[in-house]
């Protein structure tokens, strides 16, 4: 059977990720590690991703390989060059950071792509992923992460839907929810829009699915 590794640092990216293997993958086994001590280090220690920070990374990588996974996502998008060095040290291993397969899908899609976030950081890093040209528009889904933090679900995905109608009315031809969080509001937002609506658990799903079963 096909193991999976979904390595995570925010115990919120938890549930969609495993919702999303059970409905596309069922056939896939996937196990759960969660550090969610590495935000709060991050922060805390104003140190950036320093060899400490790679180290923990590289720990947890070594972990889910030895316990026979066949490839690893990670679901938190702060920690890029800490995955990229993961990945580099296991070319014979998919590992996925959280984006790329949906920046992928994005950028197929052609047009305007309108980002959605609901943490701030995430607009501000999360274009340098992107092909250089590509038309993009972002929107801080302003509220929804604290809404989510204080268990008001409906009230999360009614801001998310709010940013999403914001950027269909800046032309954007495909909208994409960056945040494994934002899963939830996919079907309340493509209620109201007529446009491919993008999360980044289905599209790492798809993509980790291309990769192993090929």
């Amino acid at each position: 059977m096909t193991r999976v590794a979904l390595i995570h640092a925010l115990a919120h990216s938890v549930a969609p990720i495993n919702e999303e293997m059970a409905r596309a993958w069922p056939g896939c086994e996937h196990m759960n590690l969660l550090d969610d001590s590495l935000s709060a280090d991050l922060a805390r220690s104003g140190r950036g991703l320093d060899a400490a920070m790679h180290q923990r990374f590289e720990a947890l990588a070594a972990y889910a390989e030895g316990t026979g996974a066949q490839a690893i996502l990670f679901t938190c998008s702060a920690f890029g060059p800490c995955i990229k060095a993961v990945a580099a040290r296991r070319p014979h291993l998919p590992v996925l950071t959280p984006n790329e397969a949906m920046v992928a899908e994005a950028v197929a899609t052609g047009g305007r792509v309108g980002l959605i976030a609901s943490f701030a950081p995430t607009l501000a890093s999360m274009p340098a992923e992107f092909p250089p040209g590509v038309d993009l528009v972002t929107c801080l889904a302003e509220g929804a992460l604290e809404a989510l933090n204080q268990g008001d679900l409906e009230r999360h995905d009614a801001l998310v839907v709010q940013a999403a109608l914001h950027l269909q009315q800046q032309g954007c031809d495909v909208i994409a929810l960056t945040q494994f969080s934002m899963a939830r509001a996919q079907s309340a937002v493509q209620h109201v829009l007529n446009l491919p609506v993008l999360t980044t658990p289905a599209s790492a799903v798809r993509l980790l699915r291309l990769r192993l079963l090929a």
